[in-house]
């Protein structure tokens, strides 16, 4: 059988995917502020849902806003199963954009993770829900308190990074990845051999092996590598 996309990556590090994308031109691909909200979290794989926050806005940015149909609730309720919503809420951190029941319903709905550049509230329901989440910390108050949402499955700029619905996210304990929907395919092609590859030169080091001519790797470790690979 043949491992889906999801699958591969899965095997990944966000570590090795940023070294790919930079061969490929792209160094602007970590979403800054978004990290594991509680240790442990396993590295996840998923299309981007995207949400878009703006500075708040006394007119709009109320609790009745909470049941308009431009609203977080009602974009929750279009998040597909194994998503990863991406919620662009311009590195504020002292308004909480999501809280335990918000949280709650996208893992009922099976969303995969929730990254944000803004921060969290509720934290011991969050953590409840058992919804991963990588954020940038934890505030009491309400989002309404400093952000207004406007829309969602549009582009966004998420921790300084630009996402686009669909784009691959990567997350594990060094933060969030994206991959361009365009360049995923490639991207899948070259990690497994990337990751194999760092993996041997980690055993050479601690072999003893000196890092001139290691990494990068000079034609005679190469040469070593490829034949490591035929037993």
């Amino acid at each position: 059988m043949v491992d889906t996309v999801e699958q591969i990556l899965a095997g990944v590090s966000t570590a090795t995917l940023t070294t790919i994308l930079l061969k490929k031109g792209l160094r602007n691909v970590w979403i800054r502020g978004a990290m594991p909200l509680r240790d442990g979290q396993p590295r996840l794989v998923g299309r981007a849902f995207t949400l878009r926050f703006v500075p708040a806005r006394e007119d709009l940015a109320t609790p009745e806003s909470w049941a308009s149909p431009k609203s977080t609730r009602a974009a929750i309720e279009d998040m597909p199963a194994g998503c990863i919503a991406v919620a662009d809420a311009m590195g504020v951190t002292d308004a909480g954009i999501f809280g335990d029941i918000l949280c709650g319903r996208m893992k009922y709905r099976g969303v995969t993770a929730l990254i944000t550049d803004g921060v969290m509230r509720d934290l011991a329901g969050v953590i409840d829900t058992k919804l991963p989440v990588w954020c940038a910390g934890v505030a009491a108050s309400p989002s309404v308190a400093g952000l207004t949402f406007v829309n969602w499955q549009e582009p966004i700029g998420c921790g300084g990074v630009a996402v686009f619905p669909d784009d691959m996210i990567v997350v594990d304990a060094d933060g969030a990845v994206v991959i361009p929907k365009a360049l995923v395919d490639e991207v899948v092609k070259l990690a497994p051999e990337q990751e194999r590859f760092e993996a041997w030169v980690v055993e050479e080091v601690r072999k003893g092996a000196a890092l001139p001519g290691l990494y990068p790797p000079n034609a005679e470790t190469k040469a070593r590598y490829e034949a490591s690979k035929k037993g």
